[in-house]
């Protein structure tokens, strides 16, 4: 454009340079809506697929419960082969009938089929192979002796279809019997998803398309009406400076360059005029725009308000309602330990019952922490801690492990007891989580000096890899222990608060937490 020998080169080369920049622009909207297509449809197969595996995941887990909850309540009092009939009843009886692919399916160990909903018992199909060459019965059988089952993918006939299509299905044993139980869920459903979201594509493409067009055409009719008018007024200014100038040859006149300097401040102030007009209108658009999405952020802001509010009440709810039942539970727990004493299933029951017992008591904290004011007295550490080794015993003992202790007596310290306890449970119930099986858990509280105590919890555990992030909120160094992440964030908080402090020491063959506390709070060290 800078070469342009005329002003209608110039005005060409604008026009071919906007519509190249509008194809470029164009190009680059399609480019950026399809990988925006694509991501939606990986987000769409991947939420769909975890979402199915979930479903079918509990439905099994729920079926294992019933089949051993039946199975130990009658095996005095029905044969083995009346329990199993009452239990495929049981089964075709929960199944979906309004949905024909929504069922349960047994097998045994052999690859025998034990129920099948759509056809015959008694059918081996161990070495039966899909299109893809899965074997699919034998895989699940295979998968089904892990310790909590597992999925398996592969091709099944759909009726509706009439062709084989994609299904997935998670399956678990039952090992008193050597069945295996599983249940599936066909994907093809995904296919018309995706072909949802291909029509959405397509749709956005033709409006992108279309407002762009009519862009440049629009642009296209201005670049020509502004070419024209100017090279109008162009021409007549030359040619009025052209007359000056040939007067000028024999008229003596000076030319006057007032007129025509106010004539080209005129032609500005016209095209100024002009512009500012455009900005004022896209400035009350744009404020117009801005007050708009001032109400609908302060819209929004209010429903987020009110939704946080509603889930810490519902929380408060939660704690508030989970009390009573908990406090039924260890009563009748209580009572059949006097009736039937050193029962193995009593003790798990205890043991759970203590654990929810645990978390209620961390959540009721977390809720109460920032309306209730914790007081100090003086409590005796040595006394409380042993009451809560007492409390963890039987947790403990369930997990195969076992408290080894060196605590020395009457030690006193200003601290307030309900924070005290969650110091001390959070570090039990984390030693009794990631103990190695049948180890044992070392306990000490010990006076350091005349003005400090040291409670130390030391486990045979895995090596903590992160001592950044295990204070943090939700963390856990391991998710297959479960959790919430939430215990050892109130352990540091209570710390932060009162002084205390956290050392952890971790290698390949120890977890040691020790914490440092001051006897008096008043004191200096």
């Amino acid at each position: 454009m800078i070469r342009a020998k005329s002003l209608y080169q110039l005005i060409v080369y604008s026009i071919l340079f906007i519509i190249i920049l509008i194809s470029f622009f164009t190009l680059t909207i399609i480019d950026n809506t399809f990988n925006e297509f694509q991501a939606k449809i990986k987000i769409i197969k991947e939420s769909y697929t975890t979402k199915q595996k979930d479903l079918i995941r509990q439905d099994i887990a729920n079926t294992m419960k019933f089949i051993k909850f039946y199975h130990e309540k009658y095996k005095n009092i029905k044969t083995q082969d009346e329990i199993k009939k009452d239990i495929i009843i049981a089964i075709d009886k929960m199944k979906n009938q309004n949905d024909v692919n929504d069922y349960t399916f047994i097998y045994d160990f052999s690859g025998k089929s034990i129920y099948y909903p759509v056809g015959k018992p008694g059918k081996n199909l161990y070495e039966f192979t899909d299109k893809n060459g899965t074997k699919v019965i034998k895989e699940l059988i295979k998968i089904s002796k892990r310790a909590n089952g597992g999925f398996v993918e592969y091709l099944w006939y759909k009726p509706q279809l009439k062709k084989e299509v994609n299904k997935i299905s998670f399956a678990m044993s039952y090992k008193p019997w050597n069945w295996t139980i599983g249940k599936g869920v066909y994907l093809d459903k995904i296919k018309k998803l995706v072909k949802e979201k291909e029509r959405e594509y397509d749709q956005k493409i033709s409006n992108s398309t279309l407002q762009i067009t009519s862009l440049t055409i629009m642009l296209v009719l201005y670049s020509i009406f502004i070419y024209k008018n100017a090279t109008i007024l162009i021409a007549k200014e030359v040619r009025e400076i052209g007359k000056y100038f040939k007067r000028s040859q024999t008229d003596e006149k000076p030319i006057n360059q007032d007129k025509i300097s106010f004539s080209e401040f005129r032609t500005i102030v016209n095209y100024a005029n002009e512009t500012l007009t455009s900005i004022k209108y896209k400035k009350h658009l744009l404020e117009d725009i801005n007050k708009n999405l001032e109400s609908k952020v302060e819209e929004k802001t209010k429903e987020l308000t009110n939704l946080i509010e509603s889930q810490k009440q519902f929380l408060k709810n939660s704690v508030h309602e989970i009390n009573t039942p908990l406090a039924i539970i260890q009563t009748n727990i209580d009572l059949l330990k006097r009736n039937i004493p050193d029962n193995s299933y009593v003790t798990n029951i205890e043991s759970g019952a203590k654990i929810i017992q645990y978390i209620y008591d961390d959540l009721s904290f977390m809720i109460k922490k920032d309306r209730v004011e914790y007081k100090k007295t003086y409590l005796n550490f040595s006394e409380v801690l042993q009451a809560r080794l007492n409390f963890f015993e039987e947790i403990a003992k369930s997990n195969s492990l076992f408290f080894i202790t060196n605590i020395e007596k009457d030690i006193y310290i200003k601290f307030n007891k309900t924070e005290l306890q969650r110091i001390i449970d959070n570090n039990l119930s984390n030693a009794i989580k990631y103990s190695y099986a049948k180890s044992p858990i070392y306990i000490k509280l010990m006076y350091i000096d005349d003005i400090h105590i040291e409670f130390e919890v030391k486990t045979s555990s895995e090596k903590i890899d992160n001592n950044n992030k295990i204070f943090n909120d939700f963390y856990r160094e391991n998710n297959a222990r479960g959790g919430f992440g939430l215990g050892l964030r109130i352990v540091k908080e209570i710390c932060d608060k009162n002084f205390v402090i956290i050392k952890l020491d971790s290698n390949e063959q120890e977890t040691k937490f020790t914490y440092r506390f001051k006897i008096n709070e008043n004191t200096t060290s």
